[in-house]
């Protein structure tokens, strides 16, 4: 390589030395340079114009150059074989094999050594510099500045490239730019392309309508095509990756297929959207990302669907895909998990399906509009841990082991001290009478039925655990009630057999007492007939 830079550089100061030489001799008076040969055909070298015929205005000036030209008009041709084998028509060559293939294309210019060596039909081509263009054949419409540029070129029309190398291995793209050394080395095919930078587009070899600004931008693309990068190293390693736009230092920098992005700022990412330093820098394939904000989803490769607003949101996410993160930092502990959303938090390391909002101990009060007042006819209770995990409590059998009765553990709910208590000013400064019980007091009791906090401190009952020892406790009571009643029927059926009974007895008592009664009067009535019959006079009838 530093040879041929080298050697590069010798042959432009030749170059740079034979225009003026050859500028210097065209000056000098006919006579005292060259052979008129008539027709306005001017020779000096030999075989120069050796086999000229009806062409005029042609020069030739060195062994060989314009030798096979007969018809041929208004060519220049200085230099050793120069134009050797041109029948055309306005050539100019200068320079060592200038044109010397060149048999009918029109229009060309070539100075320095060998350029457009190899070139036959192709018309109106301009190289300037060591074997610049040097195999096109029948390519038209090229310009090539710098030592060996478009050197590959045989069919490629209206190209451009200016620089060491430049567009070095076209050979059937057209409408390409390239200014600077390197620029589209490996472009074969590519067309519409337009590379300005060292090394900008070194690698494309058949991707089309890419433009690269800058030093090495879009330096690996190989087939990715409508590609728009600006900036030093911008779109570095894409390789067929499509319609992406990247403007900014390092911006879009390990992109390799990823397609329909935008990124703007320095090393700004990877339908994904970057905006922020470090966004989405090390994007290879993830697709649908939005990164905005510095290192915003800097880390990410090939997830996908990801969304990341605020510095270092989603930073270290690599694999995790459709993700939420608003906020400095938020969800930056998210590595390889799917399906967060992180706002105002950091996430946590592998996790899925999560949704985190605030930060513990930073964050001491939430308020929610829209729940207040708002009625779920078929709702359940929310409920909260110490870590500010939000949930309902399940009663499906699915989610329960070792179902048994309560049986007579609800019984402890029986000590309990229900208390009126209102909340301390910094709490409730209204001060509203509240009904409860003292969570210390029930630990005392069992500590099941109280909530610890992150300390381990108590500091809440769990009422919904004492309702359901208070329901059975109920229930408990309630079949107490059930089996008194069964008895209390029971009592209440034996004595009405019997008030039935004493009734009974009671009628046929009164009969006895009515009878007993009449029995009397008729023993007084007899009693008081006998009485009479004791007190009055007997007489007696003797009866002759």
């Amino acid at each position: 390589m530093k040879n041929q830079i080298q050697l590069a550089k010798a042959m432009t100061r030749i170059s740079h030395c034979l225009i003026p030489l050859a500028l210097a001799w065209l000056a000098l008076p006919v006579s005292a340079r060259a052979t008129d040969r008539g027709n306005g055909n001017t020779s000096d070298g030999a075989f120069a114009l050796y086999d000229l015929t009806t062409g005029y205005g042609n020069s030739a000036f060195g062994y060989d150059s314009l030798r096979f030209l007969t018809g041929g008009n208004y060519n220049t041709a200085v230099g050793y074989q120069s134009l050797d084998q041109n029948n055309g028509y306005q050539n100019t060559a200068i320079g060592y094999w200038a044109l010397y293939y060149n048999t009918t294309g029109d229009g060309n210019t070539a100075i320095g050594a060998t350029p457009l060596w190899s070139n036959t039909t192709g018309s109106d081509n301009t190289a300037n510099g060591y074997e610049a263009l040097l195999k096109n054949t029948t390519g038209a419409a090229n310009t090539a500045i710098g030592s060996q540029a478009l050197w590959s070129n045989t069919t490629g029309d209206a190209n451009t490239a200016e620089g060491y190398w430049a567009l070095f291995s076209n050979t059937t793209g057209n409408y390409n730019t390239a200014n600077g050394y390197f620029a589209l080395y490996y472009n074969t095919i590519g067309s519409n392309n337009s590379a300005t930078g060292y090394y900008a587009l070194s690698a494309n070899t058949i991707g089309s309508f890419n433009t690269a600004n800058g030093m090495e931008a879009l330096g690996f693309n190989s087939s990715g095509s409508y590609n728009t990068a600006s900036g030093v190293d911008a779109l570095l390693y894409n390789s067929t990756g499509n319609n992406n736009t990247a403007t900014g230092y390092y911006a879009l920098l390990f992109n390799t297929t990823g397609n329909n992005n935008a990124a703007t700022g320095f090393e700004a990412l990877f339908s994904n959207t970057a905006d922020g330093f470090s966004a989405l820098l090390n994007n290879t394939t993830g697709v649908s990302n939005t990164a905005l904000g510095s290192s915003a989803l800097a880390a990410n490769t090939s997830a996908n669907s990801n969304t990341a607003v605020g510095n270092s949101a989603l930073s270290s996410n690599t694999a995790g895909s459709s993700n939420i993160a608003i906020g400095e930092s938020a969800g930056i502990n998210l590595t390889t998990g799917s399906n967060n959303i992180d706002i105002g938090n950091k996430g946590k390391a592998g996790e899925s399906d999560y949704i985190r909002i605030g930060t513990k101990g930073t964050h001491t009060h939430t308020l929610i509009a829209g729940i207040s007042g708002a009625t779920v006819a078929g709702g359940v209770g929310v409920i909260i841990d110490t870590n500010g995990h939000l949930g309902t409590v399940v009663s499906s059998e699915r989610f329960k082991d070792k179902v048994k009765p309560m049986d007579k553990a609800s019984e402890v709910i029986l000590a309990l001290k229900p208390v009126t208590f209102r909340y301390k000013k910094e709490l409730d400064p209204a001060g509203i009478p509240q009904f409860g019980l003292v969570a210390e007091e029930v630990e005392k009791v069992n500590p099941d039925l109280v909530a610890r906090d992150a300390d381990g401190k108590v500091y809440t009952v769990r009422y919904e655990a004492v309702n359901a020892m208070l329901l059975n406790e109920f229930l408990k009571e309630h079949r107490k009630v059930e089996e008194q009643q069964v008895c209390i029927t029971g009592l209440n059926s034996r004595v009405a057999k019997e008030e039935k009974i004493i009734a009974q007895q009671q009628k046929g008592t009164e009969a006895l007492t009515a009878q007993l009664k009449e029995q009397a009067a008729q023993i007084q009535k007899i009693g008081a007939q006998i009485e009479i019959s004791k007190r009055a006079p007997k007489v007696v009838v003797n009866t002759p």
